[in-house]
């Protein structure tokens, strides 16, 4: 089957599978096909990974006169919001769409590590408006605020001096968006957060940063730091004001990194990017097909070699 064809059938999958972990297959299958995938690699890719997953629940009609962000952070609602976003996608286009409802998830962008966020950027790039959908819900239900923003914004554009000060932050929760929740309360945290002017620049220092931690921890969280900063540049032209998107982005990035607990590891040859996409095309492991197309394609808006040095970090092990 063709990727369109593969995301057709995805549509009978639920959102998350075993203790609250996010389906992955679509985004993967994008990311796949964007790497080079022929449709024979699809369709094994898919049929090995959909042996984990759950059918979806049946779909339910949004209640006529409530508003969309009535249920926000309501997993239970996902039914309801597929429906929703089908129908408003269907009847406006996804252009119109993202800009409407962009500055009220952007507050909750951080929900199911940022997965809602990058689902919605990878359905983008498919040009598929069921899976444009699907994504929206679960960015919907997995809503997830950490507090409000500061008053005033900060004075310093450079993040790496105020992470500097950002003490670790872990905690046991066994799901990276719990422990982003957890760390998200402590003033020092708060603190980082205020201290950011956020700029046009942003988005490019979050994204190299993001590259170098994981190039320099192999930490798993911080893998999230480099596929959601991809997401971001995808979506970011849809926001009428990116300012606003960018510091709710900001505040979601420093807790993932405050419950990251990152750790230097010795550092990794670079390997060439032939090599590091023909690794990501024969591989099963989701994170990493979507960790390499991510870094590629960062790379290939940014520059240097950060983004290869973290692909090369994930093919390590």
């Amino acid at each position: 089957m063709s990727l369109a064809q593969l995301l057709d059938a995805g549509a009978g999958f639920a959102p998350e599978f075993g203790d609250g972990l996010s389906n992955h297959l679509p985004m993967a299958l994008v990311a796949l096909k964007r790497l080079g995938a022929g449709d024979a690699r699809l369709q094994a890719f898919a049929d090995g990974y959909a042996t984990r997953l759950q059918p979806a629940p049946p779909s339910r009609p949004w209640p006529a006169g409530d508003p969309w962000t009535s249920r926000l952070g309501d997993p239970a609602a996902w039914p309801a919001y597929r429906s929703l976003f089908a129908e408003w996608l269907a009847n406006e286009g996804s252009a119109a769409v993202l800009e409407q409802v962009l500055p009220m998830l952007m507050p909750g962008c951080g929900a199911a590590a940022f997965h809602g966020l990058i689902r919605t950027a990878y359905a983008l790039q498919a040009g598929h408006a069921g899976e444009l959908a699907d994504g929206l819900a679960c960015w919907a239900a997995r809503h997830l605020p950490l507090g409000p923003l500061p008053a005033r914004a900060g004075r310093q554009a450079d993040p790496l001096p105020l992470l500097r000060r950002l003490p670790a932050l872990p905690s046991d929760h066994p799901l990276i968006f719990q422990r982003m929740q957890a760390a998200a309360a402590s003033p020092a945290l708060q603190a980082v957060v205020a201290g950011l002017a956020v700029d046009a620049g942003t988005l490019q220092r979050l994204a190299r940063l993001g590259a170098q931690a994981h190039a320099g921890s192999g930490n798993f969280t911080a893998l999230h730091l480099v596929t959601s900063a991809h997401a971001m540049r995808v979506l970011l032209p849809f926001a009428d004001d990116p300012l606003p998107a960018l510091r709710w982005y900001w505040q979601a990035w420093v807790a993932a990194v405050a419950a990251a607990g990152l750790q230097a590891l010795p550092p990794v040859p670079l390997q060439p990017w032939r090599a590091i996409v023909a690794a990501a095309l024969a591989s099963d492991d989701d994170h990493l097909i979507k960790l390499v197309d991510s870094c590629r394609a960062e790379e290939a808006a940014h520059g240097g070699t950060d983004w290869q040095l973290a692909a090369s970090r994930a093919l390590a092990g």
